[in-house]
């Protein structure tokens, strides 16, 4: 062959790698990889404690925490929740319009599917679409049950406008953390719920899901080599069956420990360990239906709970200290914009029996078969027989507590969950009246009862957006809700997880969770 050939062949090629990188929206960023690494000799395998919270597509885990932060390692969103904020993720900005309608947002080139397409401004718009028609089990994308997007439109190859019916101050992040999933996946599936097959299991997040098995609880999360976004530090998660979690530990068969307090001293002097505190983000709180035991419609019947229920008592012999009691404006110690002067209920039998007139009353009470929520009962049935309250426990397991919730059959119920750090949106979401039920166990109407200032200000609060007017609703808000404790918030846990820094040192909050296993960040390579 000629060299002239050789030289015009070789320029060629080079224009056609040229053209290749430049595919998607823009040229494609370096790749950044876990299998070119040096940096270790043997892949970093982290495990933690397994159980099973469904199989983690958008649509067929289950609805707690556990099972949707699996989901999350797998399918990635516009916007990634940090330790102070929303961040950039697939979207690397974005702009709302003067009069809060239109969101527009500019994603990242480059970025592959985990079968190696690449995701388009299509995608996007596609994932949208199909869960405004099958929604997701964690689903942002209705308030008040009703959907608040009014168009899609993509721009050009790397920008989706959206345009929503009305301000919101809610919308960036509603709209932020929907997950995108492939159209030339799902475009064709009908019942994406009966979609339970690893082959469809295609995200474009960190992690791709190698193996599941539902019967043992246990999970295998690989990470994805041509991972667009930040290098991943964690080559494989997995999720395994443990009968003793600080055995466990010990014996180094999980490297997370959620230590219980009076274990904290074995952890706290030694170099080998490091131990990090959560936010007061998850807690339990009590349920009243006032449709099926109409007395709970008195606000003093509902003080007279209140002040039978000594919260001291259950932080020591429940929580073992670690814990802090919760607000009866239900917003939390930790939470950003948390009212300390709502009004509060000191234990008080006395207070109790005068605010029911020495009068009884007998109360069925709903737990799950965890063992901490049985010693709650235990302890409450202690003090509210002395209050002049006859309390009847009915046990069931976890899944069944919690869809007996949602269907508000119930009378007393008590609930444990995570989530207290989210938007302050949520007071709305629990105590508004115009709120739907929706997949979610922990956001519910409560049966029977309605304040129309509370309700007012809820409405109020959702479209404001000047964030400092917004924050003084919240306050007051929550002033109104503590006076009036149509639920009863009991304590929030203060957990303290330990681990070996020279295992893996990459732990992290973000702002509004409380569990360090749950984000995603926490496998990644962080910003110096």
């Amino acid at each position: 062959m000629k060299k002239s050939n050789i030289g015009k062949m070789l320029i060629l090629f080079m224009l056609a790698a040229i053209m290749f990188s430049m595919n998607g929206c823009g040229a494609k960023p370096q790749q950044k990889t876990v299998s070119d690494s040096t940096e270790l000799d043997s892949p970093l395998v982290i495990r933690l404690e397994g159980g099973d919270w469904g199989f983690p597509s958008p649509f067929a885990h289950y609805s707690r925490g556990p099972g949707m932060s699996k989901m999350r390692l797998i399918y990635d969103s516009l916007l990634e929740k940090g330790e102070k904020g929303l961040i950039p993720w697939l979207a690397k900005e974005w702009t709302i319009s003067p009069d809060g309608r239109e969101y527009t947002f500019v994603l990242n080139s480059g970025v592959k599917w985990h079968d190696g397409e690449l995701l388009t401004a299509e995608d996007v718009k596609f994932s949208f679409e199909y869960f405004t028609k099958h929604p997701p089990v964690s689903n942002s994308l209705l308030i008040d049950g009703k959907p608040f997007i009014d168009k899609i439109e993509v721009i050009d190859e790397c920008q989706v406008k959206i345009t929503v019916n009305e301000p919101n101050a809610t919308l960036l992040d509603r709209l932020g953390i929907v997950r995108i999933i492939p159209e030339h996946i799902w475009k064709d599936i009908e019942d994406p719920k009966k979609a339970i097959d690893l082959v469809k299991l295609v995200g474009c997040g960190p992690y791709t899901l190698t193996d599941y098995n539902q019967e043992q609880g246990t999970y295998r999360f690989q990470a994805f080599e041509d991972y667009w976004g930040p290098k991943v530090r964690v080559d494989v998660i997995e999720f395994i069956p443990v009968s003793d979690q600080v055995l466990a530990f010990e014996k180094a068969e999980i490297d997370l420990l959620d230590v219980p307090a009076d274990l904290m001293d074995r952890y706290k002097n030694n170099e080998e360990y490091k131990i990090l505190k959560s936010p007061a983000f998850w807690g339990y709180r009590l349920l009243f239906n006032m449709e099926k035991k109409p007395e709970l419609s008195d606000v003093n019947t509902r003080k007279a709970i209140a002040h039978a229920i000594d919260v001291d008592e259950l932080i020591e012999k429940v929580a073992r200290g670690a814990a802090v009691p919760a607000s009866p404006g239900y917003l939390p110690i930790d939470h950003i914009w948390h009212n300390p002067d709502v009004t509060k209920y000191e234990f008080d039998i006395e207070k109790a029996k005068e605010l029911l007139n020495n009068k009884s009353l007998s109360l069925t009470l709903l737990i799950s078969d965890d063992q901490k929520e049985a010693r709650i009962a235990e302890l409450l049935k202690i003090n509210f027989a002395k209050a002049g309250i006859n309390l009847e426990v009915r046990t069931v397991d976890m899944k069944t507590r919690d869809s007996q919730v949602k269907e508000q059959n119930y009378e007393l119920a008590l609930i444990g969950h995570g989530g207290w750090g989210q938007d302050a949106d949520c007071l709305r979401e629990v105590y508004g009246v115009t709120v739907a039920r929706d997949a979610s166990p922990v956001s519910n109407v409560i049966p029977g009862y309605s304040n129309p200032q509370i309700n007012e200000l809820c409405q109020k609060q959702l479209s404001e957006l000047d964030e400092q007017k917004r924050k003084s609703m919240i306050l007051d808000l929550q002033k109104l809700i503590s006076d009036e404790i149509p639920l009863l918030p009991l304590y929030n846990t203060v957990e303290y997880m330990v681990y070996k820094p020279e295992k893996y040192d990459g732990w992290v909050h973000v702002f509004d969770h409380h569990a360090v296993t749950h984000n995603k960040l926490s496998y990644l390579e962080r910003e110096k």
